[in-house]
């Protein structure tokens, strides 16, 4: 485990602990009795975690050359081999992000700020990084997206629409 860290939440009662193992990070809310318990299960749940995450793969390699000046024919061609997804244009940054994520690029892995500027720049969109960094915290706050910190930074995926059983 790199890390953990215990804090008290800002609820009367509640309590919080996070686990990062590698790639890999684990946050338990609740009451302290809960979390506690939780932590003595924690073991097992880390195994059940790195299970889940194992089947999840690129769908794809890419190969990538690094040239020391790239020419401008060059850059186009790089950014053809990276197969960035290609969205309908809007002026609404919430909008634009949305459709990035709900792409197959934007879906099969968590994406950078910087990933998304990209892709969104690609497009003929350019949103200052302020305004795009608050939009995607807005849409995590809502729920639509989720975030979490890795070794390249935090990454933004759709969150999981939950289905209810019948």
């Amino acid at each position: 485990m790199v890390g953990k860290a215990v804090r008290e939440n800002d609820k009367v009662g509640m309590f919080g602990f996070r686990v990062r193992a590698g790639e890999f990070e684990i946050e338990i809310n609740g009451s302290r009795e809960e979390v506690l318990r939780t932590v003595d299960e924690l073991p097992g749940l880390m195994v059940k975690v790195r299970g889940a995450f194992e089947g999840l793969k690129p769908k794809e390699a890419m190969k990538v050359t690094v040239r020391a000046e790239p020419s401008k024919a060059q850059t186009e061609e790089k950014v053809i081999a990276q197969n960035l997804p290609k969205i309908a244009p809007t002026d609404n940054c919430s909008e634009a992000i949305l459709r990035v994520l709900e792409s197959d690029w934007g879906k099969w892995r968590p994406r950078t700020v910087n990933e998304l500027k990209e892709v969104l720049k690609a497009n003929g969109m350019s949103f200052p990084g302020r305004i795009l960094s608050g939009t995607l915290m807005g849409l995590v706050r809502k729920g639509v997206v989720r975030r979490w910190n890795t070794n390249a930074g935090y990454v933004y995926i759709l969150a999981e629409k939950e289905v209810l059983g019948v």
